[in-house]
Parts: C-alpha cells; structure tokens; sequence
C-alpha cells in the first residue's frame, strides 16, 4: 500500500512534475490546422527565441517527438553527406550523438574524456586544427548522464575561431541556464518541452541559424525529420506538416506563461540551484555523496555514489522511496555504481527536503546505517 497519495514527484531529467496549471491546459481539444492553434505555435516559437535573444538570427523549428528526435532532425538536416563531426564524449548523451551519426552514415571523430571532467576547449580547438575535414562540433551543454556542466561560451568561441559549426544538445539546460544568442555563436541549439521549461514530454525543438537552414535544403536523410521542410511549410501556412502534437503544445504554451511570470531564466535557474544546494547537502547529512565535483555541477541533476554496503540493491531502494512518493533515476556511469536525483521541474526546496527524508527513510528499511 503507497504511502503516499498522490502522483510521485518526479526527480528525474525529464519527464518530470508539472504544475496544476500545466496539466490543466491539456484538457482542450485543438484541430491541427485551425487558426487559434496556429497562433499557439507561432506564439510558443517566439517565446523559444526570446529566451536566448536569438529572434535576429535564428529560426524555431518545433518537431513532433522527444529531444532525441530533434538531435537527430539537426545533425541529419544541418551537417551534410560529407561533413565530419568532433563529438566530444564523457557520458550517455554524448555517446548518443556518435550512435545517431553512425547511423545517418556521417562522418565522426570522437574525442573521449573522463566521466567526471568537464570539456576542455583547448582540447577540441587541438582537435580542430589537426583535422582540417571536421565541418561541425557537436557537443551536451549539461550531461545528464552525470549531471556535469561544459563551459559552452568558451567552447563556442573556439569552434568559432577555427571557422567551424557548433550544434548543442541543450536539452537538459535550456530554460534553466543564460545562453545568449547574441554572444554565443551556434548553427543549432536543440532542446524539448518536458524538461526546464517545465512542459510534457513530446515536443522538441532545434532554434538554428536562418542562414545555416535556409543552405540545408535536400540535406536531410528523412522526410519526417527535415527541420528545412518542417520550417518552410511552417513559415508559407502557420501549419504544421505532419499530425502535431496538440495537448503538448497547448501545455507547453502555458508552461511559458509560468516561466514569465516566475522571471524567466535567472529565476528558474536560482530555484533549480537552491534545490541542488538543498539536495547535496541533505544527502551528505545522510552519507551519501556527490560523484562530480561541486566546480562542475550543473544544478540539474546530481549523481550520488552508492553506498558501500552489502545490503545496497537498487531496485530496492528505487521502490522504497517510490512508495514515499518520489521517483529516482539509475547512474548511467560505467565505472562505479550510481543513482541519480534530479533537481528540475515543478519542485522546490521544501519537496527536496522530504526526498532527502524518504531516501533516509529507506535506507533504514534497508538495513543500511552509519555507510559514511
């Protein structure tokens, strides 16, 4: 029997808790092609470009699906048959743009690094004054898989110098941490509706150069994920090409109001950091310590050591603080046993507390005391 009764709270990278309101906005029916949900996307697409001032430069291009979809729509549609791209790789997301390169049949170098360093913009400018081929850097502005966070100014000054394009997989930061188009030199920035904005999942969208698409026309390994296509349908009839995904646009249109009305970004960032403050330090009352250092930890999502106990079982503890009424994630580190807990959505400090008391709680239950 739960001890909780309501939904979980999700402390995961996405999907994660939305508010009332958000909820609420789905229980409208739209027609795909009628005007007033027209005006919706239209709508929600200039929002996306205010939020990183790139209304000047760069187009939204919304694509039915999750933010894996719209990583592949931007690589497939922006980078060429014969382009090549620098990946650097230090964790799961990372590893996921090389499998989705290999299987558009693109050229990649892969440039490994340790799952708990950030990366290192001399490096990749190293890496692109070696091989003069290399067209694009694809890089995770915040690597879920760990929680770390990359220096993406610095690396975008580089990738810039060396006369290259950048895309960023900005899934996980987007909403939640300054990007300024303005200042920061990207062809694509690639995000999704269920993570800092606060939305449901099945709705990403890539915010790419006007000049970069508009030279990408015929690129695209597919029909349903030609960001070009998707993009000049958009602009001649205000509609979408293929079934849209209606409710989830509608939320994510009143998800943004919430995201106004909070103060955007820098606020929306303050309260995710106070969650991971309160987090950490919770946890650490416990035993229970971070993987990453405190320099390179985004306050999205943080990974903790398991404990060192023979009575550890994840599954175990994943259902024991399920029944209290949160929902954690597994590491996704391949060398040492993890778990993850996320800092981001419809959360404040005071429901990070009572995860920190529900982990407490089963860890007790669990036999495992005094691991420290």
């Amino acid at each position: 029997m739960p001890l909780i009764d309501r939904d979980p709270l999700l402390l995961t990278p996405g999907p994660l808790t939305t508010s009332l309101r958000t909820k609420q906005a789905m229980l409208h029916d739209h027609g795909s092609w009628d005007p007033g949900f027209n005006g919706i996307t239209a709508s929600v697409c200039r929002q996306l470009l205010d939020i990183v001032h790139g209304a000047d430069t760069h187009v939204c291009v919304p694509l039915q699906g999750s933010g894996t979809f719209a990583v592949e729509a931007a690589l497939g549609t922006l980078v060429p048959h014969t382009g090549k791209v620098l990946v650097p790789n230090h964790g799961a997301y990372c590893a996921r743009i090389l499998r989705i390169l290999g299987v558009l049949g693109r050229d990649a170098v892969e440039l490994p690094l340790a799952e708990d360093q950030p990366m290192d913009p001399a490096a990749i400018e190293a890496a692109l004054q070696a091989d003069p081929g290399i067209t694009h850097v694809a890089v995770v502005h915040c690597e879920t898989g760990t929680g770390i966070l990359n220096p993406l100014a610095e690396i975008a000054q580089v990738v810039a110098a060396q006369g290259r394009a950048l895309i960023v997989d900005a899934m996980s930061s987007f909403g939640a941490l300054p990007i300024d188009a303005r200042a920061l030199p990207f062809d694509a920035l690639i995000a999704a509706s269920g993570k800092c904005l606060e939305g449901v999942p099945g709705m990403g969208f890539v915010l790419a150069r006007r000049s970069a698409l508009e030279a990408s026309a015929g690129q695209c390994h597919s029909l349903a994920m030609d960001l070009h296509d998707q993009w000049a349908y958009l602009q001649k009839t205000t509609q979408w090409r293929f079934t849209p995904p209606t409710h989830v646009v509608a939320a994510l249109a009143e998800a943004l109001q919430q995201f106004q009305e909070e103060g955007g970004q820098a606020a929306r960032g303050a309260r995710y950091a106070a969650n991971a403050q309160r987090l950490v330090q919770g946890m650490s009352a416990l035993g229970l310590q971070p993987f990453l250092a405190p320099a390179v930890q985004a306050p999205i999502i943080v990974t903790f050591h398991a404990p060192q106990h023979p009575a550890w079982h994840f599954q175990t503890f994943y259902e024991g603080v399920r029944e209290r009424g949160f929902i954690l994630y597994p590491g996704k580190l391949t060398q040492v046993e993890t778990f993850r807990v996320g800092c981001i959505g419809a959360i404040t400090p005071h429901d990070i507390d009572q995860v920190v008391h529900a982990v407490g709680a089963t860890l007790r239950q669990m036999g495992i005391v005094n691991h420290a």
